[in-house]
C-alpha cells in the first residue's frame, strides 16, 4: 500500500518538532549543570589557602571525571564552568538556557566587562542569533561601534532591561563605524560608486545596519516647491516603526548637511509617515567627522546620526584601540554636561 504524501509529511512534523525540544530540554540541563559544578568549584577553591590550590583541585576532578564519564571534562571545560558561575547567576543562565546553547554561554563567559557580556548576552537572546553570528559580532566589536556603549552603565542597563521587553531603542541600532570592507572599494570612488556597490551587495548591507531594515527606495524623489530633491537610500526598520533615511557622502562631515537631512526628514514626516509610525530618523554617513561640530549642533534632537564609514580595515588592536578612545571621550562629555546642570 502507497502511503499518502501528506502523512509522512505530518509525522516528519512531529519527529522534528519533537527532536527539537528534546534536544533543548537536554541543553537546558546541561548548562545548569554545568553553572553548578563551576559554583561547587568556586567554593572548593575558596576555602584553599595556597596560590596553586585551584590549579591542583581542577586538574585532580577532571582526570577523575574523565576516567568515569570519559571524554568532554577537560580542564578547560571546567574552568568554563567557574567562569559561568562567576559571570551569572542561576537565575540567568536558567531563563537564557532555553534560547542559547552552551556554545553561546561559552563566548559570553570569556568576556572581561560585565556591561559587555550583558549587550551580546541580551542581543543574541532576543534576536536568535546562532553562535556563528554571536561570533561574528563580537568579532566586529559590534558594542564598541553600537551608540549605546557611549552611554553611562546604568542608562545602558535601563535600555537593557527595555529590551526584554521589546522595546528596541535606537542606540541599540545605530553605530559608529560602519564596517564596509565588503563592497571591495579602492581608495578612490565617488558617491555613485559607493551607492552602487551598497546596492549590490544590498543583503550584506542590511545585516550591517542591523536588525529589522528593510529596502525602500534608492534616490528617493522629494518635490518642494519647483524643485526636486534626491535621498539617497530610504529603508524601514520594523522594530523601531519608523523610516531610515541615509545619505551618503565621501568625505567629511560638513554643518550644511545637517539643514539638508533635516529637510529630508521633515518631508518623509509629512509625506511618508504612517500614522502609526515614529517619526523619521536620519543617517548621514562620511569618511570622516570632527566631534566638537557634531556636539554643537546637537543633531540628536533633530533625529540625525552621524557615523564614519570603513572600506578597509585597519588591524583589530589599532580598531579597539580607536573605539575605547571614543567611548571614553563620549563619556567624559556626558559628564562634562552633567556638571554644567
Amino acid at each position: 500500500m502507497e502511503i499518502a504524501t501528506a502523512l509522512i509529511n505530518k509525522v516528519s512534523e512531529l519527529i522534528e518538532s519533537s527532536r527539537q525540544k528534546v534536544a533543548a530540554s537536554v541543553n537546558a540541563e546541561l548548562t545548569l549543570l554545568y553553572w553548578r559544578i563551576g559554583r561547587l568549584l568556586q567554593s572548593e577553591i575558596a576555602t584553599g589557602g595556597r596560590a596553586d590550590y585551584g590549579k591542583q583541585v581542577v586538574a585532580g576532578l577532571s582526570s577523575s571525571l574523565t576516567q568515569e564519564y570519559g571524554r568532554g571534562w577537560g580542564k578547560r571545560q571546567l574552568h568554563y564552568c567557574i567562569r559561568l558561575s562567576e559571570a551569572f547567576p542561576e537565575e540567568i543562565v536558567h531563563t537564557v538556557c532555553a534560547q542559547l546553547s552552551w556554545s553561546h554561554l561559552r563566548l559570553l563567559v570569556s568576556m572581561d566587562e560585565p556591561v559587555k557580556r550583558a549587550f551580546y548576552l541580551q542581543m543574541a537572546t532576543t534576536e536568535h542569533w546562532s553562535v556563528r553570528q554571536l561570533n561574528e559580532r563580537i568579532q566586529s566589536m559590534l558594542f564598541e561601534r553600537t551608540a549605546i556603549s557611549r552611554k553611562p552603565e546604568e542608562t545602558i542597563e535601563l535600555e537593557l532591561a527595555k529590551l526584554q521587553d521589546q522595546q528596541l531603542s535606537t542606540d541599540l541600532i545605530l553605530k559608529d563605524p560602519y564596517l564596509l570592507d565588503f563592497l571591495g572599494l579602492n581608495d578612490h570612488y565617488l558617491e555613485k560608486d559607493l551607492e552602487d556597490a551598497i546596492l549590490r551587495e544590498l543583503e550584506q548591507f542590511l545585516l550591517e545596519l542591523g536588525s529589522g531594515f528593510t529596502f525602500v527606495a534608492r534616490q528617493k524623489r522629494l518635490q518642494i516647491d519647483d524643485d526636486d530633491f534626491y535621498l539617497d537610500l530610504l529603508f524601514y526598520n520594523r522594530k523601531l516603526k519608523r523610516l531610515v533615511a541615509i545619505e551618503l557622502k565621501i568625505g567629511d562631515f560638513r554643518p550644511e548637511y545637517k539643514g539638508q537631512m533635516e529637510l529630508y526628514l521633515r518631508w518623509l514626516a509629512r509625506h511618508e509617515q504612517e500614522p502609526s509610525e515614529e517619526a523619521p530618523i536620519g543617517i548621514i554617513l562620511c569618511a570622516g567627522k570632527k566631534q566638537e561640530q557634531i556636539e554643537l549642533l546637537e543633531l540628536d534632537k533633530s533625529g540625525i546620526h552621524v557615523a564614519e564609514y570603513l572600506t578597509v580595515l585597519p588591524p583589530r588592536d589599532i580598531l579597539q584601540a580607536r573605539f575605547r578612545r571614543a567611548i571614553e571621550t563620549a563619556q567624559l562629555s556626558m559628564e562634562a554636561k552633567d556638571l554644567e546642570k
